[in-house]
């Protein structure tokens, strides 16, 4: 099976329309801080003759298939392994002072959802693994296994958003006391028997707790809260940068770091706004884009996406 046919990248024509003003400038450089599989890198490096690509993943794995996928484009490509709020340092270590654009696809890739013993899905007996970089250490198995129930709930309810997160910590504690919790078909059974029956039938009752889990194996919101300014501050000026959230806690903090960035900072009532309190960015799409009907018909992982997008029109202070 061919690479293309792994991972189908999501909203793909919006992306590289939001980012073509930047990316076919001359001599031009654009970031995929989510490299993944590299769809997305693939088409910009297609459409864009003369731009040079940075690819980050702190995915081991998916370099790999994506340096297979790329290498024809040859010295065009630079793929580093790092998580993608190391952005400045990685540019830094290419020589590279400044980019054009920058494309982030959070969230956990298609091939690591497919990939059972990764430990992602919980429609799937794995080890309770979810390291998205299988280098580091710290696996959802060993949270389940060491966290206080105090610290589960919480995890449960800031990560998960669960309305049941001091119930399903307590259950873990008193399971584990008997057992350890090491594969997801367990954690899954537990959390299916902890459910009252009244509300069983609102959704799988894994799915939040495994989202908090793998949000705290990766630091997926510390991360994202690091990355974007850094990304930001990395942009020339008329550069680009497209976010494409999945859950409602990456979306949040997307949105406020672009609204930060896109208001004038000017004390109320200043008759004349001076240059240094402008804003930094525009803000190029009306609120969070969603796929169309059509994709995610065709692409059902497309059917939670927000995307967001600003320019930057201001050169750093």
């Amino acid at each position: 099976m061919a690479i293309s046919d792994l991972h189908t990248p999501v909203m793909l024509e919006r992306c590289l329309e939001l980012l073509e003003p930047a990316i076919s400038r001359p001599h031009a450089v654009v970031v995929d801080g989510t490299l993944g599989l590299g769809g997305h890198s693939e088409a910009m490096l297609e459409r864009f003759p003369d731009l040079t690509l940075v690819g980050l993943d702190r995915d081991t794995q998916a370099l790999a298939l994506a340096g297979e996928r790329l290498a024809r484009f040859g010295a065009r490509v630079h793929l580093v392994h790092a998580v993608y709020d190391t952005v400045d340092s990685a540019l830094a270590a290419l020589g590279i002072p400044s980019i054009d654009g920058a494309l982030y696809d959070l969230g956990v890739s298609s091939m690591q959802l497919d990939e059972a013993e990764r430990g992602f899905a919980y429609a799937k007996d794995a080890p309770l693994d979810m390291r998205m970089d299988t280098t580091t250490e710290l696996t959802a198995a060993d949270i389940v296994a060491t966290y206080g129930q105090g610290e589960l709930a919480r995890l449960f309810r800031e990560y998960g958003e669960e309305k049941l997160a001091g119930r399903y910590a307590s259950f873990i504690v008193r399971e584990r006391a008997a057992a350890p919790i090491t594969r997801t078909g367990q954690l899954v059974d537990l959390l299916q028997r902890a459910t009252p029956a009244a509300i069983s039938n609102q959704g799988h009752p894994a799915k939040r707790v495994f989202q908090a889990l793998r949000i705290e194996v990766n630091q997926e919101l510390a991360v994202l809260e690091r990355a974007i300014p850094r990304a930001i501050a990395a942009l020339d000026l008329g550069g680009r940068l497209v976010v494409m959230s999945y859950q409602s806690l990456e979306d949040r903090i997307v949105k406020r770091i672009f609204a930060a960035g896109s208001t004038s900072t000017a004390p109320r009532g200043l008759p004349v706004e001076l240059p240094e309190h402008r804003p930094e960015l525009r803000l190029l799409t009306r609120g969070a884009e969603t796929a169309s009907d059509a994709e995610k018909a065709r692409n059902p992982r497309s059917a939670p996406v927000r995307l967001r997008a600003v320019e930057r029109i201001k050169e750093a202070a």
